[in-house]
């Protein structure tokens, strides 16, 4: 059944859903139900994990949000306001970062600033400022066949955050990644959102990732996609890769596996 605020009702709701149904149309004609009846909120400054089995609707769940597919029935509010389409209140982190080849970093993170036509000069300092938070201040002038698999998806996290958004959205942003790199950008975006006081959905297939991350964790089933699960995580702060060997970080690793089990299994 779907979960109803816990902790996060005292706080001004940074974003919801509202009974959200998704169907497709598949190639042969036939409907395929994604998503089903999903129901909850997220308050402001909160950081949530989504986590559940391949094909569950998670990604869609993120781009319905993002304004960029659109529920069959219920919706999405950000801000108090129905999600009819994209928005420069929303930044995006893809698996893939997707930088422009010919372009620099410092020229790839002000990309969404020249689209939306924004006063360059403070843009480009909005950029240098989340280049310094990301560590890329010195690799400004580098190309993207110049860095890393790690600080090719800083970058994207940068570019999402120029337009000063006041929601991140992630889709595994972290999921190519070796598990060293992934570990040590997990830590990274946990100092990125303490500084700027983001608010931040992220979609993930790994559990101690979602519990490591998340203030809470939302667990979705096997398609239909439906929240069978929202745990608050009370974990101390800063988190630090300590806590991930501790038995209270493996209690919430375990109940959301068998949570997942009993519906149908990660894969």
């Amino acid at each position: 059944m779907n979960m109803p605020l816990t902790t996060a009702q005292a706080q001004p709701s940074a974003f919801g859903f509202n009974s959200l149904h998704k169907v497709f149309r598949s190639k042969d004609g036939a409907n395929v139900i994604a998503l089903r009846d999903v129901q909850f909120e997220v308050r402001q400054g909160e950081f949530v994990t989504v986590v559940g089995p391949s094909g569950c609707g998670k990604s869609t769940l993120l781009r319905i949000l993002a304004g960029l597919a659109t529920a069959t029935e219920g919706g999405a509010v950000l801000g108090g306001r129905p999600v009819t389409g994209p928005s420069r209140d929303v930044g995006v982190v893809f698996q893939s970062p997707v930088l422009l080849p010919w372009r620099n970093v410092l020229q790839n993170v002000l990309v969404p600033a020249q689209i939306q036509g924004r006063d360059m000069a403070a843009a480009t300092k909005r950029a240098m400022h989340y280049l310094e938070l990301v560590g890329l201040e010195t690799f400004v002038t580098k190309y993207p066949n110049e860095l890393s698999g790690g600080m090719q998806q800083r970058v994207g996290i940068a570019r999402a955050f120029v337009n000063d958004p006041m929601l991140l959205l992630m889709d595994e942003p972290f999921g190519a990644l070796d598990a060293m790199t992934r570990e040590n950008m997990n830590l990274e975006l946990l100092k990125l959102k303490e500084r700027t006081g983001a608010t931040i959905m992220l979609v993930t297939h790994s559990i101690p990732e979602a519990v490591f991350l998340g203030d809470r964790v939302v667990v979705m089933s096997p398609r239909p996609g439906r929240v069978t699960q929202i745990i608050d995580v009370d974990l101390p702060t800063p988190r630090t890769l300590d806590m991930i060997n501790t038995d209270h970080f493996g209690t919430y690793v375990s109940g959301i596996r068998a949570n997942l089990n009993a519906a149908g299994g990660l894969d």
